[in-house]
């Protein structure tokens, strides 16, 4: 009796037995929605468009870093808090010059502050970003973060690209 094994077959199924695993470990609601609100920014010039501009890219300290945030300064403003009106818009500088989007920002004055049951961070004054008192939420729903969907800094996030522009 012989057995025939096709190899190719097997390890796409297991490819993608493994890619559905590691998407369920880290599907998140929040995430999703953010997602589904937001892709629109994938493109910078529609955040531009929209009334985001940008700051320099925050590196942390230790490592790691937010990349350039493109806020919209009436939103700040307004203390409100919608999922598809983030107050700051995040990308990666890569090489080639281009900038990808890798997370949102939720930023009011107003708290305790929470969206979809995830609470925000508090920030007193002062702080390195010249503003009063206030709370903030990143959501990092294009690019993990291995310290967590809602971490301030992402250590796998670089602004070394800058340095090259």
């Amino acid at each position: 009796m012989t057995i025939q094994i096709c190899t190719r077959g097997l390890i796409g199924i297991l490819t993608i037995a493994a890619a559905s695993a590691a998407q369920a470990e880290n599907a998140n609601p929040l995430a999703d929605k953010v997602r589904a609100a937001d892709s629109r920014f994938e493109d910078v010039a529609v955040a531009k468009a929209e009334g985001y501009a940008p700051i320099p890219c925050a590196s942390g300290i230790t490592g790691g870093a937010m990349g350039i945030h493109y806020v919209n300064a009436a939103y700040l403003k307004d203390d409100a808090v919608d999922v598809a009106r983030p107050e700051a818009v995040m990308y990666e500088p890569v090489a080639d010059g281009t900038l990808r989007l890798i997370a949102v920002e939720y930023i009011t004055a107003k708290g305790p502050a929470s969206l979809e049951g995830q609470l925000f961070n508090f920030n007193s004054a002062p702080n390195r970003y010249g503003l009063g008192a206030f709370y903030e939420l990143h959501v990092w729903a294009w690019k993990q973060n291995p310290t967590g969907t809602f971490a301030d800094m992402n250590p796998n996030v670089s602004c070394d690209a800058m340095k090259r522009m």
